[in-house]
């Protein structure tokens, strides 16, 4: 058992500091069930059943005959993928993402299987943060479907302000959100998720002990799966707990910087400012194939799969207006070993002919004799395109020109 502070239970306002103080009102939006929510809008028809995201395209719905459409099943699913995300009525069932498209078929056999649609995702990811941005341009953007606000400078009173930007969303795409407001970042990532869907979760430093102690650690970002474990093996599996312990006894586990961490955190100490301009450090593609590919005796697909990444990362560098100098391979091998290689070359560049030549140089710097389970393209050390000399773009059917398979050829 861990050993415990005294008087734990007083909440001890005087530690925050002023990024942490009451006075702050920070958000975080999380939109509802993202990439299943926007398939909803496509395909309304399937409201209220459990629908799962991940697979295949070749899992796409077929118009048939009568006009009607016809979705794919879990059952019908053979493979390695994995559930990107699922509805709340799948969810029911115990589909969550992160899970096996196989282990979920057996839980849920008949549930509806949708492919990815990263395009569309990005498109409605587009459309909610622009609404977002013309109630207030302090937004820190961490992902396709959530953003951090801070609201401190607005005029309007919080539940006012969050509706108005819960209603601005739902005008421009169709879908809900959940938003946390609290006085720190920390505490608002945990608030967006309390009352989902289309929540609202309003809390103040001395709400912690009521609302926040009684939930699980696994509830603060930045204690994963791991982190939860090692805490249950010490008998400290609630936050209230996690406040209790001794900070002393969490360095002995732990380690200091993170022991420190888990223990402000465990009290709703945060205090990180909002980043609203972020520059990315790269930009990368990688791809799970269904099955483990040979390098020599699959090289025709792999070598199709590896033009194909470096076409989207140079697309992606050419949509976001960077150039970069470094451009690396990731493998992961049948046995699950992962390497790394990469080039800096010479120049700044986003042009796909020259992003699959350094990149087929990586690859050759590797081994090829087990099978593949995974292929990833990055580029790294940006800059912003504005900021460089022209640059020669090669139109992306050029790369039929570009030089040869880096792939073993067969004997």
């Amino acid at each position: 058992m861990p050993r415990l502070k005294k008087n734990y239970t007083t909440f001890n306002i005087s530690r925050l500091s002023p990024m942490n103080t009451p006075s702050r009102r920070i958000a975080h939006l999380d939109m509802d069930a993202f990439y299943a929510s926007v398939e909803l809008l496509r395909y309304p028809e399937l409201r209220g059943l459990p629908v799962v995201i991940g697979g295949r395209m070749d899992h796409r719905p077929v118009r048939l005959a009568d006009g009607s459409l016809h979705f794919s099943r879990l059952h019908e699913y053979a493979g390695r993928g994995v559930i990107t995300t699922s509805t709340y009525e799948a969810r029911a069932a115990g589909v969550f993402s992160g899970m096996g498209v196989m282990k979920a078929a057996r839980l849920a056999p008949h549930a509806i299987l949708l492919p990815v649609d990263f395009e569309i995702y990005r498109h409605y990811s587009r459309l909610f943060k622009t609404a977002v941005a013309r109630i207030t341009t302090q937004i820190e953007d961490t992902g396709v479907d959530e953003i951090y606000m801070d609201l401190s400078d607005l005029p309007d009173d919080t539940p006012t302000l969050a509706q108005r930007i819960k209603q601005a969303v739902r005008d421009a795409t169709g879908l809900s959100c959940s938003i946390g407001i609290t006085p720190n970042k920390l505490l608002s990532k945990i608030c967006s998720d309390l009352e989902k869907p289309d929540g609202l979760t309003i809390l103040g430093m001395p709400d912690i002990p009521n609302r926040i102690w009684p939930l699980s650690v696994r509830k603060i970002n930045g204690i994963g799966p791991k982190a939860t474990q090692k805490l249950a093996s010490l008998g400290i599996t609630t936050i209230a707990e996690l406040a209790q312990a001794e900070l002393n006894f969490l360095q002995i586990h732990f380690g200091r910087s993170y022991a420190i961490w888990l223990s402000e955190a465990s009290h709703g100490i945060d205090t990180r400012p909002l980043i609203s301009n972020t520059e990315p450090k790269s930009i990368s593609r990688e791809t799970t194939f269904e099955r483990d590919l040979h390098p020599r005796y699959d090289r025709p697909a792999l070598s199709e799969f590896f033009t194909a990444l470096c076409k989207r990362v140079a697309a992606d560098l050419q949509k976001k207006g960077y150039a970069g100098r470094t451009i690396g391979i990731k493998l992961r091998f049948e046995d699950f070993h992962t390497v790394t290689r990469d080039v800096t070359l010479a120049t700044h560049t986003a042009d796909p002919i020259s992003i699959r030549r350094a990149a087929g140089e990586c690859l050759k710097r590797v081994p090829l004799k087990k099978k593949l389970r995974l292929l990833g393209v990055r580029v790294s050390a940006l800059a912003t395109i504005h900021s460089l000399p022209t640059l020669n773009t090669s139109p992306q059917q050029e790369l039929l020109l570009a030089p040869c398979s880096p792939f073993p050829a067969s004997e």
